[in-house]
């Protein structure tokens, strides 16, 4: 049973941003970076199978702002290197929520440093800029809500509303740090402010390849293919019904059900065999058991 754990845990943290390096979440001992063990946070961005449900979901829905799509398309290698792509991102959540407060400090320090070396011009001729305020927001409430929608649905369905609360007032400090502004801050917030954005949202020829290169990536091994279309399918699961129907993603009642069962009968396997992730070394480096 042990090497079987090894396995599936290895494959998984092959996906996250472990593989990058760079990060020691379990030093120095004692230190509790931005947020600490009793944050929210570390509870709802410690569990692989629903982050990376919201992390697709995520993806899906920001693809859908023409310019923040822009930035991507022009200065990503996205399209070449999804899976890189996705590594960064994780890293940077699971470093600025467990990493000590010098290597969140230097996350975002390097990614405003980046954003400041993206701009372009959409197709609709309208300039863009990785670090326009609004633009950051926009990809923040996109993120944070996905995590928690997924949070709720695979792991802690039962998670109080303060405590949702709580997790977009924490998570709003790193939008902020990242030079985002009015950030939504709670449940009601957020659902007010993904209804305003609605109209500036739209699905065009460069989406589609978007959704095109998300379900045709190719999975980083075999044992890995079928979980991953399975989270792909999850994650376009979800969606806010009005953007899986501009993304022209319809999925039945019958295959939501065959998703949903697929994920829960999963995510318990994959819970056991991992316990090296970035929030069980950081546990360890605050001296509390791996799993708590």
């Amino acid at each position: 049973m042990e090497l079987l754990r090894r396995r599936i845990e290895t494959q998984v943290l092959s996906l996250t941003g472990l593989a990058l390096g760079g990060i020691d979440f379990e030093a120095p001992p004692g230190d509790p970076g931005l947020f600490g063990p009793d944050a929210v946070c570390w509870r709802i961005h410690g569990d692989f199978t629903s982050m990376l449900v919201g992390g697709i979901s995520a993806l899906l829905l920001q693809a859908l702002h023409p310019l923040a799509l822009a930035g991507v398309w022009d200065h990503s290698d996205f399209r070449e290197d999804m899976l890189g792509r996705l590594r960064r991102t994780g890293q940077f959540i699971s470093g600025t929520t467990y990493g000590c407060r010098a290597d969140a400090e230097r996350l975002i320090a390097r990614v405003r440093c980046i954003h400041e070396s993206i701009t372009g011009t959409a197709p609709d001729g309208r300039p863009y800029a990785a670090s326009d305020p609004d633009l950051l927001t926009w990809v923040h409430v996109a993120e944070v809500s996905s995590f928690l929608k997924s949070h709720l649905r695979y792991l802690n369905p039962n998670l109080s509303g303060e405590e949702q609360d709580r997790y977009f007032a924490e998570t709003a400090l790193i939008a902020e740090r990242l030079g985002a502004r009015d950030v939504p801050r709670s449940r009601q917030a957020v659902a007010d402010y993904l209804e305003a954005m609605r109209p500036q949202l739209l699905c065009d020829e460069r989406t589609r390849e978007i959704v095109r290169i998300l379900l045709e990536a190719p999975a980083p091994s075999l044992l890995a293919k079928p979980f991953g279309a399975l989270m792909m399918q999850a994650g376009i699961d979800l969606l806010p019904e009005w953007a899986a129907e501009m993304l022209e993603l319809p999925l039945g009642e019958n295959r939501r059900r065959w998703i949903r069962a697929g994920v829960q009968h999963s995510a318990p396997l994959l819970r056991w065999a991992v316990c090296n992730g970035s929030v069980h070394r950081a546990r360890r480096r605050m001296g509390l058991p791996s799993k708590g």
